[in-house]
């Protein structure tokens, strides 16, 4: 990894990290549509997005470790092949069954693909140069993930309304071209993201297998030690089950109130695109609000305000008051979430970081595939707009979590000097300290990065492709 300049890791990160989120944009404007095209109801595309959760919740850990302890790109082209696989059946599935493995797939996917990558980031640029202010980067990235992102779902919208190929529907186009899409950013993996490994072939992965359990149970032992990483994680099951209101029922609710559900998706693709414009916005925001009012308070904050903007697209009348709430809920989005993840990093060293990242990711995804099953159910016996209501409570309620990481740096700042070093290896304790990889006093300067952009670790495509989540 020393062998590249901070320059190139950034410029190669920030290139893999849009690759991988481009058939995300792709897929979000007409994955929960095309669901409903073949068959399935709300209640059962409910039930069809626990398979990733599950899966999720029981891999996580232990593929978090095995990245921490075999290396990141072995993990990474894993995972790429398993997505693979997951869209090229998604792209003729037509049952319940055929839905629940492209979920399953996309679990282990998910669980796989959770980290890995930003943590080759931090540590290549350490690598290259201990003093590295690698926060530049993980804040590029909330801007290249919002590109990404709307580039795909504006060319997602225009291929639907181009409508059908020949035998293939309007809303199974994307879904082909995010094949596509998913192609190159495997090839590209192959080629850009270079990695000194220990060890090769099967010494790495016996030593691995190993070495994993030792990762995972350093990286729990963190949560036992630090209120403020507890607290950061735990701010996952809220988000994770909030953000199922502007990932699956808001395609619903826009159709709903357009009353045409072809129409909506074409609508979506620009609006999509539009959004994740405003969500690269909204990371740009991360300067301004590390410095007023700061990342936990900021944090805390934008997480009331993504409810109340949620509240808006539930109870608006019209397609026009709904999609501007969705524009304004994205550009909370995009910049709380290079504020949680600047938080997370602080709390970690870099030998156990893909472990913690995994930590929050596996918090997020079950309590996503939760709010799946019951915000979907009870859109299906009440309505959409009562469904997206309970949704934006249960984001709001995330905000007293930051409170920890909150007096944890007005004590770091009131004593820059003071505090212990981390006890145990790549652990931090409170107080954290002022911003940097290390919870200590650090040259890399304020955190300003989103390693997922739906926030901590959740794809969002979690109703819309398995999102984030950042």
């Amino acid at each position: 990894m020393s062998a590249l300049t901070v320059r190139q890791v950034r410029r190669r990160y920030l290139t893999l990290y849009g690759l991988r989120w481009l058939p995300t944009g792709l897929l979000i404007p007409v994955m929960i549509l095309l669901m409903q095209e073949r068959g399935l109801s709300l209640p059962q595309i409910g039930l069809v997005t626990t398979a990733q959760g599950l899966l999720v919740l029981a891999l996580e850990l232990p593929t978090g470790g095995f990245a921490d302890a075999l290396g990141r790109k072995p993990i990474l082209l894993a995972a790429g092949v398993l997505n693979l696989a997951s869209l090229a059946v998604f792209a003729v599935a037509d049952s319940f069954a055929l839905f629940f493995l492209v979920w399953a797939l996309q679990g282990v996917y998910r669980a796989l693909d959770s980290g890995p990558l930003e943590s080759w980031y931090v540590d290549a640029t350490l690598a290259a140069d201990p003093r590295a202010e690698y926060e530049k980067g993980l804040g590029y990235a909330g801007t290249v993930v919002g590109i990404a992102i709307g580039g795909g779902a504006l060319l997602s919208g225009g291929l639907v309304a181009l409508g059908p190929l020949g035998p293939v529907s309007a809303l199974t186009v994307p879904v082909l071209a995010a094949l596509l899409a998913q192609a190159v950013a495997l090839g590209a993996l192959l080629v850009l993201l270079v990695e000194e490994r220990p060890a090769t072939g099967l010494t790495a992965v016996r030593a691995s297998v190993t070495q994993a359990p030792r990762m995972i149970g350093q990286a729990v032992g963190l949560l036992r030690r630090s209120r403020v990483l507890l607290a950061l994680v735990a701010v996952e099951l809220f988000w994770g089950f909030g953000m199922i209101t502007f990932e699956s029922l808001l395609p619903v609710r826009l159709a709903e109130v357009v009353g045409d559900p072809e129409r909506a998706a074409a609508l979506l693709g620009p609006a999509s695109s539009a959004a994740w414009i405003a969500n690269a916005a909204g990371a740009a925001l991360t300067p301004l609000l590390l410095r007023w009012p700061g990342a936990a308070p900021g944090a805390a904050l934008l997480r009331i305000l993504q409810g109340v903007t949620v509240v808006g697209m539930g109870l608006f009348a019209g397609p026009i008051g709904v999609l501007v709430a969705y524009l304004a809920c994205y550009a909370v989005h995009g910049a709380s979430n290079p504020l949680h993840s600047g938080l997370l990093h602080r709390q970690v060293d870099g030998p156990y970081r893909t472990s913690v990242l995994s930590l929050n990711s596996m918090m997020g995804q079950p309590a996503a595939a939760l709010g799946g099953v019951v915000l979907t159910a009870l859109a299906a016996s009440t309505s959409v707009g009562t469904a997206m209501v309970v949704g934006a409570v249960v984001l709001a309620v995330a905000a007293p979590l930051y409170l920890p990481a909150w007096r944890a740096d007005r004590r770091a700042v009131s004593d820059p000097a003071g505090g212990q070093p981390p006890a145990g290896p790549g652990a931090a304790v409170d107080p954290p300290g002022l911003p940097g990889p290390r919870g200590g006093v650090d040259p890399a300067g304020p955190a300003g990065g989103g390693a997922d952009p739906t926030g901590g670790g959740v794809d969002p495509t979690v109703a819309a492709v398995p999102v984030e989540r950042s």
